[in-house]
């Protein structure tokens, strides 16, 4: 074992290993560190005297307030480690020489290159170097670092960068190696070195951190090289000593024995002085950084000593080191975590140092299998990989439980640890394989090696329980036994031939397996990708990788072309093996049936698969006959004839059939038995599985299936599933006549009678939709979906306007029908859906089996509102069962909101209010006008509300037209219905409102002052007057119409009313009330200039009440307020208008009442409260009579002469700066946008500057006679 250092430096390495920084202060502050007072020996780096490293002294100078020696060297050496030149050695060497020549600036510019490869712009000067510890050059340098970016080479972006690191490790084992023979023992060169790098390692700036612990790392192997070059000599000199002495005396050199003796002395003081380096490092630097707070230097450590312990494991393979990598597997950061499997697969690959680590893998054993399932992918690949090289080293240290936990990872969706895992099954399931004699015959089919094999592979499959993963399992096992699984000859060998006397013969489950297992092997050979779930998608083969499939293809064809129709005969009556058998000739290369002469096995095919036709009605039996036949028949192979004339002989057979039954089942006077329509139904069905594939459109199935239909209807006894295939057919009929017109036949006719077909069908399909039985309601909707769906407007697209006849829109009656479908057959509860489990509502199984199909007959109806099928308006009754069934349909709902809002974003958004508003019609029918606001069902309601809201997203400007309609139905719906109790009550529908408030952030501010005004239109003046929890929606929805507004350029103050307040100033004399709005505007931009910088922080300690606004354009009509109104409105000034009602300061410190009556204002009076103001604001709209104008104006009049003797300057305020704006309360709320635009006649800036930001809005919004009608 390495001996502990007694390296003389300037550093204590202490045992302690406790040092690890919990955060990264890059820029702090280099801890002090301990300082030897002992110097060493004689010429070992201690603090050297001044004649020792003075040479270099004389051509110091100055650079960037550094002294800078020999800059040029430095600038040299960093560049050309950062370019990553080739030329390492030479500038090594040059290096070398320049040491031998001048030590110590040599060894400056190495120490400044490990400073400049830290990103540290500072310089170590001579002087510095002279006469500075280690510790205070360190911190001087952490004073250098450029504080705005944490970036420093290792870190940096770039492709120069990348390479900066492996450069610099070059650097380091290049200098080490050059040095290894004679420099590196002077006790000087390494000893500074460790010495500066130890305490840069301990620093608290990360760069010097990371930095030198990788530099240490680096230094450290390449000085475990060194060790390991002087251990072979130590060994080759000790053997060359021994060969020597043990000679005769008259023969041995006694000589050679002194300087062989000589020699090994000299060797082992190297030895001893270079682990004296190592260990001063690895005390000095790993064992405090090993658990640094950086992922990146724990990293490092972790993958140094792993090279280590490999490169020289006498001396580091044992507990005592591989400990420091067995408790770093815990760690948290998955690389680290990575750095340690990738260090032990070093380890154990070598056989010969499994010895040594048999303790070390029984003590972190359980924690190397839990790693498989580590949450990063790359650790758990590379966990399974370590645990795959443990298997090949020793079988007996993982138990079968360790196995069985990677075992199943060979069906995980990640194909690489899919495939890390398949690797390691095949090695301990399949690496075991009979020895075959030398000289004997090759065994093949069921005698040949691989026969256990597959049967192995057949167990495992079976044991795993997951039958419907076959294709998961041979992808997993494909790129490490190919060769088993592609052994095809010998899986229809287990299967056709009988077993041998002893073996035991496959039962019927292990047959199926093996059929599955094999046309999953057929598929990856032919396909060459891995199955749905795994990869990215299909990726660009290799010209090898194209040959080999080539071949593949080729040797399969040979193989089962001769051997299917044996094993259809053997397996006909088995649905399952027959479905899977009847797969393989669709990866066939069809040339083959020709060149390899093997025609008569094609012959023997079709008849097999007729035979299949006759003798089954299983669905997936007929479907994969018939997509058989479709593979064989390619016009391009010359085996299509052949095919064709077998599939069109049994079609016209089997409609013949059809036919003359039908005949016989429609004409019967009663109630056909139970033969006739068991016949009936099994050749329709066969009829129904080859129209999927095949164009039947000569044998004219439409007037026979649509007479079924039609007496289905009208005796309404028709058997369900008769109904059923015969709907599927109609519509294939229907599909098939559609593509041959959209191919090029454009005739007349053709067109018309498939216009009459299509609408006479969809026709019979709604008559459906009322069927009794559930099964025909269910086929009839999806096919009525999906014929809308496609001849719907869309079909006209891509330059197909000759189909235009075609189109075919649903009336209103089929709408809703189609919605009433939806309705009761989707939203329901799992209990009640007895229907379509078959009265199995305990089984789990077919609960999920019910909810798939609701969620399929959901997407079909959501499809026809995405592309417009039907009204938009229609998926208000789907968008409000969000919340109820989020669970089961809240993806599709989600989608579908999505997608209409792309297609039409104001209709979507009237979609949204409207299901609000059913919901909340619904929740009054069902608890009556009186409902609680605090119910489940209200707040479930507005809980929808909010969920809708976020669905518009962050981007205000693409959804503003969008929001805007909404508020604007929102509102019309609140007031649409008086109250029941007559007037002075709330409206029917107000609490709508409280539901329209969860909208209000995402209009954009603007648009709330444009919102509120169209709100003023409905309310009337006994509304603003009410205070009852009753009108709290109201309330609260007009407040979050003014929040955010306070940086809104308009005279408004929340509380006092919807129209701000200004005043006039001292200097201004009397005039007209379009003077005054004149004057308004030209004063807005000053006042707002100059009062912005004197703005009182008490103003905003203020207590707020409740905000009423009701904003107008320039000018506003506020009822008249207290002298501290005024002043706080000045010193405020005009951005902090929308701070809510403030509590004025006055002598009393007294709030209002809520109902205190206008008054007319005196000096010092106490504030106007709240609802007066507002009542009076009211009564200015409602009263016209001349009188009461001149009453107003005499206020008017009174509010301005008190008003200029309170007014108080705003700090920084010039004479002819105090005009705020005034308000003029002569003018009526009617009268007052036109009086506003007389007063724009002047050319000056337009003080509304929200007037062009609300022109953007559609001008019908909020346009009067866009008002709902009462009636």
């Amino acid at each position: 074992m390495i001996a502990p250092p007694e390296l003389p430096s300037e550093f204590h390495y202490p045992q302690d290993s406790d040092t690890r920084f919990s955060s990264d202060t890059d820029f702090s502050e280099a801890p002090d560190v301990s300082i030897n007072p002992t110097k060493g020996k004689g010429g070992k780096k201690g603090k050297k005297a001044a004649g020792e490293k003075g040479k270099g002294a004389g051509g110091a100078g100055r650079m960037n307030g550094h002294y800078q020696e020999n800059g040029m060297e430095n600038l040299m050496l960093f560049e050309v480690v950062k370019m990553g030149k080739s030329a390492m050695q030479s500038v090594v060497d040059d290096w070398i020489e320049a040491y031998k020549n001048d030590r110590d600036m040599a060894l400056l510019d190495l120490i400044n290159f490990f400073i400049q490869c830290s990103g540290c712009k500072g310089v170590v000067s001579g002087e510095m170097f002279r006469n500075m510890q280690n510790s205070e050059i360190i911190r001087r340098m952490t004073e250098e670092f450029d504080e705005d970016s944490g970036d420093y080479p290792l870190t940096m972006a770039g492709p120069l960068w990348k390479k900066f690191k492996g450069s610099f490790c070059e650097f380091i084992a290049v200098l080490v190696r050059q040095c290894q023979y004679s420099i590196i023992y002077d006790e000087y060169l390494m000893d500074t070195v460790i010495s500066l790098l130890t305490g840069l390692s301990d620093s608290q700036v990360r760069a010097f951190r990371h930095t030198s612990t990788l530099a240490a790392m680096k230094l450290m192997t390449a000085l475990v090289n060194v060790a390991l070059n002087l251990s072979i000599n130590m060994d080759n000199t000790q053997r060359q000593y021994e060969t020597e002495r043990n000679k005769m005396v008259a023969k041995r050199a006694n000589d050679r024995l002194e300087l062989l003796l000589q020699k090994r002395k000299e060797l082992q003081e190297n030895q001893d002085e270079i682990e004296n380096m190592m260990n001063a490092i690895f005390k000095g630097v790993f064992v405090h950084r090993y658990r640094d707070a950086i992922a990146e230097i724990r990293a490092i450590t972790i993958e140094e000593i792993g090279m280590w312990m490999k490169l020289y494991s006498d001396a580091f393979l044992n507990d005592s080191y591989l400990k420091y990598v067995g408790w770093t597997m815990h760690d948290k950061q998955g690389e680290v975590r990575l750095k340690c499997l990738t260090a032990l697969q070093g380890l154990y690959y070598n056989r010969e140092l499994n010895t040594r680590l048999e303790l070390f893998t029984s003590r972190f054993k359980d924690r190397i299998v839990s790693m498989t399932l580590d949450k990063e992918y790359d650790v758990a690949v590379q966990a399974i990989k370590l645990l795959t090289l443990v298997l090949h080293s020793t079988d007996e240290v993982l138990s079968p439980e360790d196995c069985e936990n990677v075992y199943h990872l060979v069906y995980s969706a990640h194909r690489p640890v899919a495939i890390a895992a398949g690797e390691f099954l095949f090695k301990k399931l399949f690496s075991t394989r009979e020895p075959e004699e030398e000289g004997a015959p090759k065994r093949r089919g069921r005698q040949s090696p691989n026969a256990n094999l597959i049967k192995t592979t057949v167990f495992f499959f079976l044991e795993s329980e997951l039958h419907e993963h076959a294709a998961y399992l041979v992808d997993s096992l494909w790129e490490s036994g190919a060769d088993l699984l592609k052994d095809w000859e010998c899986m229809t060998s287990l299967l056709l031939d009988d077993p041998v006397p002893g073996e035991e013969a496959l039962t019927d489950r292990q047959e199926t397996a093996l059929i599955e297992i094999m046309l999953c092997t057929v598929r990856q050979a032919a396909e060459c990708h891995p199955p749905i779930g795994r990869g990215t998608g299909k990726r660009v083969m290799t010209a090898k990788e194209k040959k080999t499939q080539l071949d593949d293809r080729t040797r399969m064809t040979e193989l089962f072309a001769v051997a299917l129709p044996p094993l259809l005969a053997k397996y006909s009556i088995d649905s399952e093996k027959v479905t899977n058998l009847l797969q393989l000739p669709q990866f066939f290369d069809l040339d083959i049936y020709t060149t390899g002469r093997l025609e008569k096995h094609l012959e023997a095919l079709l008849r097999q698969i007729r035979e299949m036709v006759e003798k089954h009605t299983d669905t997936e039996v007929l479907e994969m006959c018939s997509k058989t036949y479709h593979a064989l028949s390619n016009e391009e192979f010359t085996i299509f004839n052949r095919v064709d004339i077998a599939r069109s002989q049994l079609l016209d057979e089997m409609v013949d059939k059809f036919n003359r039954l039908l005949e016989d089942f429609l004409q019967e006077g009663e109630e056909p038995d139970e033969d006739d329509a068991y016949q009936v139904l099994s050749t329709l069905k066969r009829i129904t599985a080859f129209h999927n594939a095949h164009d039947l459109s000569q044998w004219d199935l439409f007037s026979s299936n649509f007479k079924l239909l039609n007496t289905g209807i009208e005796n309404g006894d028709m058997p369900e599933q008769i109904v059923v295939h015969a709907l599927q057919c109609t519509h294939y009929v229907i599909l098939w006549h559609l593509a041959k017109v959209s191919e090029g036949s454009h005739r007349k006719e053709d067109m018309v009678s498939l216009r009459k077909q299509m609408r006479m069908f969809c026709l019979m399909c709604q008559r459906y939709l009322t069927n009794v039985n559930t099964t025909v309601k269910e086929q009839a909707f999806t096919i009525l979906c999906d014929v809308l769906l496609v001849f719907s407007h869309q079909m006209v697209s891509g330059g197909r306007e000759q189909l235009e006849p075609l189109v075919y829109s649903p009336d209103d009656s089929l709408q809703t029908e189609l919605l009433s479908f939806i309705l009761h057959h989707v939203f329901i509860d799992q209990d009640d859906d007895s229907g379509s489990t078959d009265g199995q509502q305990d089984d789990e199984a077919a609960k999920i089996e019910a909810l798939h199909k609701r969620r399929n007959l959901l997407a079909g109806y959501c499809k026809l509102i995405i592309y417009n099928v039907v009204e938009m308006n229609t998926g208000a009754d789907i968008f409000k069962q969000y919340m109820r069934y989020y669970n089961d349909y809240g993806d599709i709902i989600k989608e579908t909101m999505s997608k209409t809002r792309q297609i039409d974003k104001i209709q979507c958004a009237k979609t949204l209010i409207l299901s609000l508003q059913q919901l909340f019609n619904e929740m009054l029918s069902e608890l009556g006008t009186g409902f609680d606001r605090s119910s489940s069902a209200f707040c479930g309601i507005k809980e929808l509300a909010r969920r809708f809201s976020l669905t518009f997203g962050l981007d205000q400007v693409k959804t503003r037209d969008a929001i805007a309609m909404l508020h604007k139905d929102g509102i019309e719906f609140a007031f649409k219905e008086p109250s029941p109790q007559g007037e002075g009550n709330p409206p029917l529908h107000l609490a709508f409102l409280d539901i329209l408030s969860e909208f209000s952030s995402k209009l954009m501010r603007q648009d709330k002052r444009t919102v509120h005004m169209y709100l003023e239109r409905f309310m009337t003046f006994q509304m603003a007057l009410q205070r009852e929890d009753c009108w709290l929606p109201l309330i609260s929805y007009r407040n979050s119409l003014q929040a955010g507004g306070d940086d809104d350029n308009m005279s408004v103050v929340s509380g006092y009313s919807s129209r701000g307040s200004s005043v006039r100033s001292k200097k201004t004399k009397a005039a007209t009330p379009t003077a005054t709005v004149a004057a308004a505007k030209r004063k807005l931009p000053e006042a707002e200039e100059s009062s912005s910088g004197s703005t009182d922080v008490s103003w905003q300690q203020q207590t707020m009440q409740t905000p009423v606004m009701m904003p107008s354009p320039h000018l506003t009509s506020t009822m008249m307020r207290g002298p501290g109104d005024m002043r706080g409105d000045v010193k405020r000034g005009r951005d902090d208008s929308y701070m809510g009602v403030y509590a004025l300061p006055s002598d009393s410190q007294q709030q209002p009442h809520p109902h205190t009556l206008p008054q007319t204002p005196q000096l010092h009076q106490t504030p106007i409260d709240y609802n007066t103001q507002v009542t009076w604001m009211l009564a200015q709209r409602q009263q016209e009579e001349v009188r009461q104008q001149q009453e107003r104006a005499m206020n008017y009049a009174k509010l301005r002469t008190n008003l200029q003797q309170v007014i108080r300057r705003g700090t920084g305020l010039m004479e002819e700066d105090e005009e705020p704006i005034v308000e003029d309360v002569m003018m009526s709320s009617e009268g007052r946008m036109e009086d506003l635009n007389e007063g724009m006649d002047f050319d000056t800036m337009d003080i509304d500057l929200n007037r062009r930001e609300r022109s953007e809005l559609k001008p019908d919004y909020f346009d009067p006679g866009s008002i709902m009608d009462e009636s």
